[in-house]
């Protein structure tokens, strides 16, 4: 049910249709679409302050332009919501019903308004160049406006830069606009950001301009949270024949004065009560994350040189903790996973024991420094990786893909800890040990308290929790409870006792315990939360494929799922123990 059926968004269906407000009107907007902001992500969570930061600009900016015609690119989607509303999906935010229709970020599935699939940061400047240069092509008298607009912190991402860089080659239109809300998800970082205080307290009269360094036209707006002045700021771009940056300075969770005050927590909230601030759901009061922290404290009170290194997100990690304590021993690189494992390496070949904390996703920005710097150099880094899971995220944000493009870099471990002791002991030793990067998978299920089974993992032995025989379940990580439903269904439905086995890792196999269960075993059975092309279970397939051993493989498929229920998913990829174990059944009979 509509919520408020007497809203003025309500007569809203397309940009056009508040080109004929007043400015009271448009103000009346803004208005309500920062409440239906927080209306929503009290209920189902999402990206609070960039969201009710951006309402203005972006008001002002389908008040001015054309969209679709003159094409709109929003960097990382986290200040898209009012875009949403204002182009035919105001009811994802008006009835609660139809929350779940809209994602939070831009989708070209969802509207012709959404150019991009868009999650990750530091995309548009470099989209929007390719799109003026199309434009440009195709129609060199083309009149239509490109507009990138980058914001929270992007401008610190590699790719940002490479876009303000070739932008100065465009011969027509372009125009980047820069919404400095003066944060990314936590406190900006670095000489970039130092130069836009500048640019602001100077009214954008500063010399120094990295803009206009690089031959770009620069404009700057003071109160990028002033309809009028937003609507004369893009009228004064509209149509501009060449590239020019307009920087607007904007009050990230402004209407919202919880938001405005601790704009960190407020970035992006699960669900929330909007009285107390309190999330619905209560953070549990023992993580992984936190475990991991106290066992770096430990080790650098007895001695260890550790270094903890982030790119940008911090509070995934339990990292403020960290900052606090030894802020000499934080290093926050901004948004720039490249620059986070380059400057990991060489920390380790001066002798520091670097503990990077990555997000799976993001990481994949780095790729080429994972392989080239890390990789091939060989030295000691060692890295947490969190979030690599099966999970019901947008399609930009799926972690099921690191298993595969991790495991397959040669002169690296990935180990996979079950439990939080494991964790601990393989964090211990990979502290210790100087051969090689580890990497580490942080486990995303409930946290397991169970032992581990060895302290030095220069060889894997695989942990048979319980011997067994006929089918030998591999349950990898976070999987391990799986694997014990699994073990427990076999014996009640089909009368099988299987082995369980914890693998520990993704990379190295125990040949030994593998060809062992060719002795008294038909069928390996791979769990792992993660894809299943090119991951563990292929592997283990591998090792089986020239022997009469039949291996199954549990996993997601190569594809994107866009918020999918994790439940649905599940059935999707037959990961629950009831599916599986007809699966095991299926392929035991048909081999009699």
């Amino acid at each position: 049910m509509n919520l408020h059926p007497d809203y003025l968004l309500n007569e809203v269906n397309e940009p056009e249709d508040i080109k004929g407000m007043t400015l009271q009107q448009l103000q009346q907007l803004a208005t309500e679409m920062r409440t239906l902001v927080l209306e929503r992500d009290e209920r189902i969570g999402g990206h609070v302050g960039s969201n009710l930061g951006a309402m203005e600009l972006t008001i002002a900016l389908h008040y001015v332009f054309d969209s679709p015609h003159d094409k709109v690119i929003w960097d990382v989607s986290h200040q898209s919501y009012a875009h949403k509303m204002l182009t035919g999906r105001k009811l994802g935010f008006l009835d609660p019903d139809h929350y779940e229709d809209v994602t939070g970020y831009t989708s070209p599935e969802e509207s012709d308004h959404d150019l991009f699939e868009v999650g990750h940061t530091s995309t548009s400047i470099a989209l929007a160049v390719g799109e003026a240069e199309a434009r440009d092509l195709q129609d060199p008298q083309s009149k239509d406006d490109v507009i990138a607009v980058i914001g929270d912190g992007s401008l610190s991402g590699g790719l940002a830069f490479e876009g303000l860089n070739n932008a100065t080659k465009v011969k027509g239109n372009l125009i980047i606009v820069v919404n400095d809300n003066e944060m990314s998800i936590d406190e900006n970082q670095g000489g970039l950001y130092q130069g836009l205080k500048e640019l602001r307290v100077s009214n954008g009269q500063a010399a120094n301009n990295i803009f206009t360094f690089m031959g770009l036209d620069y404009r700057y707006v003071e109160d990028g949270n002033d309809l009028a002045t937003m609507i004369e700021a893009f009228r004064g771009v509209k149509d501009v024949d060449h590239p020019v940056v307009l920087h607007v300075h904007t009050l990230k969770g402004k209407g919202f004065r919880p938001a405005e005050e601790e704009k960190m927590r407020y970035h992006w909230r699960s669900p929330f009560d909007p009285k107390t601030g309190a999330d619905l759901q209560p953070a549990p009061k023992e993580t992984y994350s936190g475990a991991i922290i106290d066992e770096l404290e430990r080790l650098i009170e007895a001695g260890t040189p550790i270094a903890a290194i982030n790119a940008a997100i911090p509070g995934a990690f339990d990292l403020k903790r960290f900052e606090k304590k030894y802020p000499d021993r934080y290093f926050d690189v901004g948004i720039a996973e490249q620059m986070s494992v380059s400057s990991a390496v060489a920390m380790a070949q001066a002798g520091i024991r670097p503990v990077l904390f990555e997000n799976s996703t993001f990481l994949q920005r780095a790729y080429d420094q994972l392989i080239h710097d890390m990789a091939l150099n060989g030295e000691p880094v060692v890295m947490i990786v969190r979030n690599g899971s099966i999970k019901e995220n947008s399609a930009t944000h799926q972690g099921s893909f690191d298993i595969a493009y991790l495991s397959s870099l040669p002169n690296v471990d990935y180990l996979a800890p079950a439990s939080v002791e494991e964790l601990i002991s393989m964090l211990d030793w990979a502290l210790t040990q100087a051969e090689n990067p580890v990497i580490i998978r942080q486990p995303e299920q409930k946290l397991l308290h169970r032992p581990a089974t060895q302290d030095n993992y220069d060889t894997i032995d695989y942990e048979i929790a319980h011997q067994g025989s006929e089918v030998a379940i591999m349950a990898v990580g976070g999987f391990w409870e799986l694997g014990e439903e699994v073990l427990a269904q076999l014996k009640s439905k089909l009368n099988i006792d299987a082995t369980l086995i914890n693998p520990k890792t993704v990379t190295n196999i125990d040949q030994q315990d593998l060809h062992y269960l060719q002795e008294d075993h038909d069928l390996v059975v791979t769990l792992e939360d993660g894809m299943v092309a090119g991951g563990f279970g292929e592997t283990i397939s591998r090792y089986y494929g020239p022997t009469n051993m039949k291996v199954l493989n549990f996993g997601s498929q190569r594809e994107f799922a866009d918020n999918v229920p994790l439940d649905v998913m599940y059935e999707w990829y037959h990961l629950t123990p009831e599916q599986i174990v007809d699966d095991i059944e299926r392929v035991l009979h048909s081999s009699l």
